[in-house]
This record gives structure tokens, C-alpha cells and sequence, in this order.
């Protein structure tokens, strides 16, 4: 009897070992990926519903994250003066950045926040963030050097947008004095005066590319890639606390990558696009696929690699306008080892 009460309870024993080394619920570990955390992770990125944030869109929802064991989680700010102190304190894990004067003086004042990966640029021509011309205008401006005497709306001075309005003008072979500078921030009022007749062209951003030409508004004006190939116009940016965390920020970039990837196939190869597009309809503010499917959309690419050097010329030219008070080290500012190491497991995206 002994025997056999000592061989149940050896039986109990071993399967309550069982259960413990080998959880039901625990994600498999692929070949050829990482391993998930041990326990689960919250990462929190600043988002706001942005088109250029469709990488953490798709990660959440096919699923990426979750095979890492990380807990996604969104939070928006009212603007980026509030959302850069609150990365630096380690409050938000991850946000988006677009270049501007003000980013950067923030950096170079002492707001510790690191640059890691591509978040906006553009796709040879089909640039999201583009030049449009008054449509009664098509006719008779039909080459940059065309612009001189017109009234050209930007959304804003020191930015990226005032960045991408100077290569325009240097490669018309312009100055500011040949053209009327016209300050619009916002890009919706930008519809109203081409309708109006009051700007002659404007830098627009879609869905309001596409939308004013619908509507007989403006022309597609060339493509932004004839004079900014290279720019970055938006990056990823990591608390300093979570790049330092590789177990977790390593994870979170090959989660990322994924989502870039199968963005990237959707938009610029066609395949699985009305998966994607159903992902971009719930998480930003354009809610008709069939719209989507006619916009020109961010460029995201599947490395997560961004134009460095481009960052660079943006910075210089606000300092040169002095907007920008002290200096950025950028071998400290921009970080992409988590992006490399995500890259050596899961493998290379070949284009």
C-alpha cells in the first residue's frame, strides 16, 4: 500500500514539474526568430492615429507583438512639446517624430530621447507629401522654374515642410524673392484657397492630395522625389530606458519590422492589401478602403532604415536660420543597434 501511495504521489509530482516547464499558453518559438519574454511587457507608444504609424498597427494586429509576449499599448498627446519630456522620462516608451527646429532645440537642450527607425519618407513617384498645382494653372506651369511670381502655401517655417519647399526652389533654379511665400498650417484650408483662388500651389499632404483632385481642385505637381529623394520626414523615437532594455526593445523592433514588411508588400508589391488596408480603415482617420487604394501612401521602409544624413542637412539648415540654439551629437542622438540585431534574426528584408 505504501508502494503504491508513494508511486501516485511521485506521478502528481511529476506532472505539476510538467506544467511548469512547458505552460499551454506559452507563444512557440519560431526558427529563425526570438524567443518570447519570460513575462509579459507593456510597451506604450505615443501615437496618434497617423498613416506613417502603420507598422505598430499591423504588428498588433497580426499578432507580432503578442508572439513576443508584449503588451502594446497606445497614448496620444495634444502636442509634441508634452510628448518629447514624457519620452525622455521614460512615461512613453516609443513616439513619432517629425523634423522641425523645435524637435531638435529640444534635443539639443537636454531632452534625451534617441532616433531608431524610419517612419515617413518618400516613394519615387508617388510621394505622400507632395507639391499640387491650381488645376487652371496646369497649362501654363509646367515646370518648377514655372513657379516664379506664384503664390506657393507651406505649412509651416523651420520644419520639414519649409525643408522640402527650399529643395524645391534651389532645384528650380529659385529664390524666396521670385515667389510669394504663403504660411497655412493647416492643410485642410489649403483646399478652400485653390478653390478660391488665393495660393497658386501648395505643399500638400494626402488624403488631401487625392481628395482635391476629385474634387477639381488641384493637379499632382511632378513629385517631390525629383528634388528630395532621400528625405526623412518622420522617424521613430525610443525613451532612452527602453533602448537600454534590449531584451525588450530588440523584440519590439523585429515586431515592428514585420509590420513595416507586410506594408511594404501591400502597397508597393500588392500582396495582401486588402488585409493592410483593412488594418489602416480602423486605426487612422481614413476610413474608405477604396480611397487607399488611390492615395499615395507613406514610405516605410521594410529595414527600418532611415536617411541619415538627410536627418543631418535638416538640422543644419535650422541652425543656419537660428532656430536652433546649441548642438545635437548625433553618433548619441540616432541608435540603431536594436534595429540591427532584430535584423540579424529574423533576416533582411531584400527590396
Amino acid at each position: 500500500m505504501k508502494r503504491l501511495v508513494s508511486g501516485i504521489m511521485l506521478v502528481v509530482l511529476l506532472a505539476a514539474c510538467g506544467g511548469k516547464e512547458a505552460p499551454e499558453d506559452k507563444p512557440e518559438v519560431k526558427e529563425g526568430d526570438f524567443a518570447p519574454l519570460e513575462e509579459k511587457t507593456t510597451v506604450t507608444i505615443a501615437e496618434d492615429g497617423a498613416a506613417s504609424g502603420a507598422g505598430f498597427y499591423i504588428a498588433m494586429e497580426k499578432g507580432y507583438f503578442d508572439d513576443y509576449n508584449i503588451d502594446a499599448e497606445f497614448t496620444t498627446f495634444a502636442n509634441s512639446d508634452d510628448m518629447l519630456p514624457a519620452l525622455a522620462s521614460g512615461e512613453v516608451d516609443i513616439a513619432g517624430g517629425v523634423s522641425t527646429a523645435s524637435f531638435f532645440n529640444a534635443i539639443a537642450q537636454g531632452i534625451d530621447v534617441k532616433i531608431i527607425a524610419d517612419k515617413g519618407h518618400y516613394i519615387e513617384g508617388d510621394s505622400y507629401f507632395s507639391f499640387v498645382l491650381r488645376k487652371e494653372l496646369e497649362d501654363e506651369v509646367t515646370d518648377y522654374e514655372d513657379l516664379k511670381g506664384k503664390r506657393i502655401a507651406v505649412s509651416a517655417r523651420n520644419t520639414v515642410d519649409d525643408y522640402i519647399y527650399q529643395k524645391m526652389l534651389d532645384h528650380a533654379g529659385l529664390t524666396e524673392e521670385d515667389v510669394e511665400f504663403v504660411l497655412m498650417s493647416d492643410f485642410g484650408n489649403m483646399l478652400a484657397a485653390m478653390g478660391n483662388g488665393s495660393i497658386d500651389a501648395a505643399l500638400q499632404i494626402e488624403p488631401l492630395i487625392t481628395q482635391g483632385i476629385n474634387e477639381g481642385l488641384h493637379v499632382r505637381f511632378h513629385d517631390a522625389t525629383d528634388f528630395a529623394p532621400d528625405a526623412q520626414i518622420a522617424m521613430v523615437l525610443g525613451s532612452p530606458d527602453f533602448v537600454k532594455n534590449s531584451d525588450v526593445s530588440v523584440r519590439f523592433m523585429a515586431a515592428y519590422l514585420k509590420g513595416l514588411r507586410d506594408y511594404h508588400e501591400a502597397f508597393v508589391n500588392g500582396n495582401g492589401m486588402d488585409e493592410i488596408i483593412s488594418i489602416m480603415t480602423k486605426h487612422t482617420a481614413l476610413k474608405d478602403e477604396e480611397v487607399w487604394k488611390d492615395v499615395g501612401v507613406t514610405g516605410l521602409d521594410p529595414n527600418g532604415e532611415m536617411f541619415i544624413e538627410d536627418i543631418k542637412k535638416q538640422y543644419d539648415m535650422y541652425k543656419e536660420n537660428g532656430a536652433i540654439q546649441g548642438d545635437i551629437d548625433f553618433d548619441n542622438a540616432i541608435v540603431t543597434d536594436m534595429t540591427d540585431e532584430a535584423i540579424e534574426v529574423i533576416g533582411k528584408y531584400e527590396k
